[in-house]
């Protein structure tokens, strides 16, 4: 029978012209940091035999990105698409994806990645298992099936750490946890022979209030493109006359005392 592992992974805006974000195939792109969940996850079926669901939420354009993780060799696609659910900050994101996760029970494990190339809170993973009551590490690097549990290698702020799991759990998977391989050309006529399932809000149980703007508690007042410019200071003089200027530089700004 094998596992069942979920990944949630996001389709991420690329641009957003003008401070405004508008998703549209040209503009969004599947999150890069949930390519190392996805292929975690498609070694653990390869290993262990199973099923491996992607889970997205958003609009319709978001289902190229579901396509994309199917061409890998992904099982099934879900996408949780309804216009209530724009808008949603983190907080609305995981009430939504908690919904459809209950609906694909039972499963062994979820895996997100660490965070997204857009919005970049690394939150939704978290909120998500603690709405489903899971057992969570994040920025998980190796992961090994054992008999009734998993033992997770962890890396942050250069500690390291491991634990034993009991399943089903959720963990976040750090970017150098594994390279994803290469969709083949098999596989993406494989994915687009296939198609995505659409669940909306009632399929979900929930109510509008629980997602969408009306369910985010933090709102976004405006965007602003982020600075990019650089300034070089040339520094002249002989060996010890730079040394001496960059000293006082470097003492004034406050990095050295």
């Amino acid at each position: 029978m094998g596992i069942h592992i979920i990944v949630c992974i996001k389709s991420v805006v690329l641009d957003a012209p003008g401070g405004k974000i508008v998703r549209t195939p040209d503009t969004t792109t599947i999150n890069p940091f949930d390519l190392s969940a996805l292929e975690v996850a498609l070694a653990a079926r390869d290993e262990l035999g199973g099923t491996i669901t992607a889970l997205s939420m958003g609009p319709e354009t978001s289902s190229l990105s579901l396509y994309s993780a199917l061409s890998m060799g992904v099982d099934r696609g879900v996408l949780l698409c309804d216009k209530t659910l724009a808008g949603a900050d983190t907080l609305a994101t995981s009430n939504a994806l908690c919904a459809g996760i209950r609906l694909l029970e039972p499963y062994d494990l979820v895996l997100f990645g660490t965070r997204t190339a857009d919005s970049d809170t690394g939150q939704v993973g978290p909120q998500t298992a603690v709405g489903l009551n899971l057992p969570l590490v994040t920025q998980a690097r190796d992961i090994v099936f054992q008999e009734n549990g998993l033992e997770v290698g962890a890396e942050c702020d250069g500690f390291r750490q491991r634990f034993a799991v009991d399943l089903p759990c959720a963990l976040t998977v750090a970017p150098e946890a594994a390279k994803a391989r290469d969709a083949s050309l098999g596989g993406i006529e494989d994915a687009f022979a296939g198609s995505i399932e659409t669940w909306n809000l009632e399929r979900l149980g929930l109510s509008p209030d629980q997602v969408g703007d009306a369910g985010s508690p933090t709102k976004i007042k405006g965007m602003t493109p982020a600075s990019k410019g650089k300034q070089c200071d040339f520094i002249t003089g002989s060996i010890e006359e730079q040394a001496d200027k960059l000293l006082e530089k470097l003492v004034n700004a406050g990095l050295i005392q």
